[in-house]
């Protein structure tokens, strides 16, 4: 009986010893500009730390901010909006030094394939033919802030405002001209890359905007996993990640 006894704990023991080690759920808010780039980086991440999990939370910067600030649990956070990290970040939400600039983009208009009408620069928008721009909703979507920002610089805002459908992401936009619910849609050269539903009509010189488009990411202040959230922003940071975000079209320098 002792001997049976004896030989059931070295089992459970050797069964201990040998379970699988549990898995650490890092919770990624980000931009929703980034969900297809994350999607593969995930894939390659995850293969390489079994014992980490990443979920992502994909939506509006300005939403992704007010959940932040409501007390969602967030292990990391990817702006796509400077000003909207840097006021997180001075509110205490983010872990200083544990942050930084990650890669940029480019804004550019961009038309259904399915309207006959050419458009070839934000000031085609003005004619009486194009009747629907989408746009991402300026305070909470930073490509509609931007969008903003460059019809306002070109003098054509007052004269397509009537025109616009407000988006709840840049996504949603990409969406709207897609499926030919709006003729046309400013949104990031990233997410126009993306669909082969769209032409590229025109893109924004940067030296319109008041700031590069930066996306910034850092460890959230309240995680209880700082350590993995902090390898995965150094991962994001990689010479093998830079190479990700290139294929997808993202600038890993300002310009």
């Amino acid at each position: 009986m002792k001997k049976w006894i004896h030989l059931l704990l070295i089992f459970l023991l050797f069964g201990c010893s040998n379970s699988a080690e549990p898995k650490t759920t890092l919770t990624i808010s980000a931009a929703a500009s980034m969900k297809d780039v994350l999607s593969s980086i995930k894939k390659q991440y995850e293969a390489k730390h079994p014992s980490v999990q990443l979920s992502f939370n994909f939506a509006s910067t300005g939403t992704l901010k007010k959940q932040i600030e409501q007390g969602a649990p967030v292990d990391l956070f990817i702006s796509a909006s400077p000003d909207v990290f840097k006021e997180l970040k001075n509110k205490g939400f983010i872990i200083p030094r544990q942050n930084n600039h990650l890669v940029y983009n480019e804004l550019v208009l961009i038309a259904s394939k399915t309207i006959t009408t050419p458009i070839h620069s934000p000031e085609d928008l003005t004619t009486k033919n194009i009747q629907t721009i989408a746009i991402g909703i300026p305070e909470t979507v930073p490509a509609g802030a931007y969008a903003k920002q460059w019809l306002e610089a070109v003098h054509v805002w007052d004269k397509v405002k009537k025109k616009l459908i407000l988006a709840k992401d840049v996504r949603e936009v990409l969406t709207y001209v897609e499926s030919g619910n709006a003729e046309a849609g400013i949104v990031y050269r990233t997410d126009a890359l993306s669909s082969k539903k769209i032409d590229i009509a025109a893109q924004a010189n940067h030296h319109l905007f008041k700031e590069p488009i930066v996306y910034e990411a850092g460890v959230i202040q309240s995680s209880p996993h700082k350590k993995q959230a902090k390898d995965f922003l150094y991962y994001l940071q990689s010479n093998e990640t830079k190479k990700i975000f290139k294929e997808f079209g993202f600038i890993l320098e300002e310009r």
